[in-house]
């Protein structure tokens, strides 16, 4: 047994030559005297010093946020902080859902319009408002707001005897209305940026976004009349705002999914009836 364990160190201590030559003289350069025990001491070291750098990068570097189980607290303060902020932006567009299918049923007759004003009872108390406008709206707003007044078109028709209607924008029509095909309104191309032009005084019944139709505002008028812009880029009034016929209430844009480029999609309602504005308004 004792000579079994002294031939075992015998081996690991035994030292060998590990020789450098150079081939052209053959001249020893280097020497070096190695043994398995100095091999293995060595290879320690370096998985050691390795190990050790590796545990100081993790320890004080951001690196340990990466592995499972070891995220700081600061961190997991901010992804519980997320999480919750999620979830009420989830409430938010809930409620506004609600909201806008309210909105339908007033456009499509299910709901009088005379009893718009109790709209918010439909639906549950909407908190603060999605998206708070910008400063860079507010400038736009107070650029636009008293822009020029133009092109006055006269009406009389039944439901809409004796209205001047404004026209929505500048621009040219793109697509017309057929209600066959669902398309219950115009398509206007314009200039980005290009003002958004309320036809008739009225009360902004909706301002907000849907991911089909980007940015909508529509206004309640008098004699039962509804007008709706669509793809807007920026909307200079909110829900509740009094407006008058010609003053701006948003401007053209291309936001929204169903939409091919910059241009604004206006419709007009009647006690829930949808009307080819083309009849009524000189584009």
């Amino acid at each position: 047994m004792k000579k079994g364990r002294k031939a075992f160190w015998n081996n690991i201590k035994f030292k060998y030559k590990l020789t450098i030559i150079n081939e052209n003289t053959l001249e020893e350069v280097i020497g070096i005297h190695v043994s398995k025990l100095n091999g293995m001491s060595v290879l320690l070291s370096a998985v050691t010093i390795i190990f050790l750098i590796a545990a100081v990068i993790i320890a004080f570097t951001p690196l340990r946020n990466y592995l499972p189980g070891y995220m700081n607290s600061e961190v997991r303060e901010q992804i519980v902080s997320n999480a919750l902020r999620a979830d009420s932006l989830q409430e938010a567009l809930t409620r506004q859902n609600m909201y806008i299918m309210n909105i339908q049923d007033i456009l499509s007759g299910n709901v009088r319009v005379d009893t718009v004003q109790s709209i918010d009872s439909l639906t549950i108390v909407r908190s603060e408002e999605l998206m708070e406008r910008t400063r860079e709206e507010e400038e736009f707003r107070k650029q636009y707001e008293e822009r020029e007044r133009y092109n006055l078109t006269s009406v009389n028709g039944s439901g809409t005897s004796d209205l001047i209607f404004h026209r929505p924008t500048r621009g040219m029509i793109s697509a017309g209305f057929d209600a066959e095909k669902g398309h219950y309104g115009l398509d206007i191309v314009s200039n980005p940026n290009e003002s958004v032009l309320a036809v008739l005084d009225g009360t902004v019944l909706m301002a907000t976004y849907t991911a089909d139709s980007g940015y909508i505002i529509a206004v309640l008028h008098g004699q039962d009349m509804v007008s709706v812009y669509k793809h807007c880029g920026v909307l200079l009034k909110k829900q509740g705002d009094t407006v008058k016929a010609g003053e701006a209430i948003a401007l053209v844009g291309k936001s929204g999914e169903k939409t091919s480029g910059t241009h604004s999609h206006f419709e007009l309602w009647n006690t829930g009836h949808a009307l080819d504005p083309s009849k009524y308004i000189v584009f």
